[in-house]
């Protein structure tokens, strides 16, 4: 700790002065000129480091140990991430919360002002994903970061990398979804308790989500966004990068699109994962049945369910396309939802409800 919360030292100075000494009780007993002299670490950055009884070090322990947080170092053979271990630049040391799988894992970013289909469809592949023990990590961002979240929640496990300090929940809203998540897996941070979520943090943050992955996915993401900068440190680390494709005209499709022009894999469902990454446990994954739904419904029952997508729709908006008034409209609506075609969602807005599935082979 004492290293770590040295100001200007970082994550590639500390290995650099674990490679020449070998140890942290024998790094701490050298002086500033063996620092120098060895690692090539400047005596300005050795005078920075905290005394042993220094007030920011007791804050920092008694945090942590208040929290329950475990702290796992590159040198910990059995609990260091060994995908993590293989990255250009891993992080020196890995605070937790909850408990880190070691299991297989993929990771799921995209945008923070995701549609509902976009979340939906995030939320249903990663449930698919962690119920085959394939851990989900993201981020604990707004949109498609909670949705992957959630998502694995409902049948299996997850991990969150912050870009701030393990302590500090961002964005602030999330607060539940993090303890939920500690209950089933686990929140990272390479940050100190108490770092702020800078937005230089975050490229940081980002590799680590891609290192601790086998691929991953992007979901809904602008041309400049930040879950590009994930795919590229997925592809730099060797990992298989994944996309979902958009409508040509939305700005959170661009960036997806352009990456499966430049050859990411297409996902429209965790079958596409799986077949490339997983393939044995592709073979049980339910697969879409005829929809018995139409063949129940009136002339005018079926112009509604027909009308209803994946994009919410209003109700006033729905009774113009039909041409059906709001009393008419009201009961169909509620037909739909008993029988299981539509979903309402807040401020009036519905969707098309998804084709049931049936067990079966590829």
């Amino acid at each position: 700790m004492r290293l770590h919360l040295t100001s200007g030292l970082g994550r590639t100075g500390l290995i650099r002065l674990m490679d020449a000494f070998g140890s942290p009780a024998t790094i701490l007993a050298a002086g500033p000129d063996a620092w120098q002299q060895k690692a090539g670490i400047r005596p300005v950055v050795a005078a920075a480091l905290p005394a042993p009884h220094s007030p920011q070090l007791l804050q920092t322990t008694q945090r942590l140990a208040e929290l329950g947080v475990s702290i796992i170092t590159f040198w910990d053979q059995q609990n260091y991430p060994s995908v993590l271990r293989t990255i250009y630049d891993p992080p020196s040391l890995l605070y937790v919360l909850g408990s880190l799988p070691q299991q297989q894992a993929f990771a799921v970013v995209g945008s923070r002002s995701a549609s509902p289909s976009g979340r939906r469809l995030t939320s249903e592949i990663c449930a698919e994903l962690a119920a085959r023990n394939i851990t989900v990590v993201s981020g604990l961002a707004r949109g498609i970061d909670s949705a992957a979240h959630q998502g694995a929640l409902e049948t299996g496990r997850t991990v969150a990398v912050l870009g701030c300090g393990i302590d500090v929940v961002y964005p602030p809203e999330n607060a539940d979804l993090a303890q939920d998540i500690i209950a089933q897996g686990a929140i990272v941070s390479e940050y100190p308790p108490g770092t702020p979520p800078l937005a230089g943090h975050f490229p940081g943050r980002n590799r680590i989500i891609s290192g601790l992955a086998k691929g991953v996915l992007i979901v809904e993401a602008a041309e400049k966004s930040g879950s590009l900068l994930t795919a590229d440190f997925a592809l730099d680390q060797g990992r298989e990068v994944f996309a979902v494709p958009g409508p040509v005209y939305a700005k959170t499709s661009s960036g997806t699109n352009r990456l499966l022009k430049d050859g990411a894999h297409l996902v429209t469902e965790a079958r596409d994962i799986l077949e490339v990454l997983w393939p044995a446990s592709a073979t049980d994954l339910p697969i879409l049945a005829d929809d018995p739904l139409p063949e129940r419904l009136s002339s005018k029952q079926l112009t509604v369910y027909q009308s209803l997508g994946e994009e919410p729709l209003h109700i006033d908006e729905l009774a113009r396309k039909c041409s059906l008034t709001a009393m008419e409209l009201s009961a169909i609506l509620l037909h739909l939802e008993l029988e299981g075609g539509a979903e309402q969602l807040p401020g009036m807005r519905y969707i098309r409800k998804r084709t049931p599935r049936q067990r079966g082979g590829l």
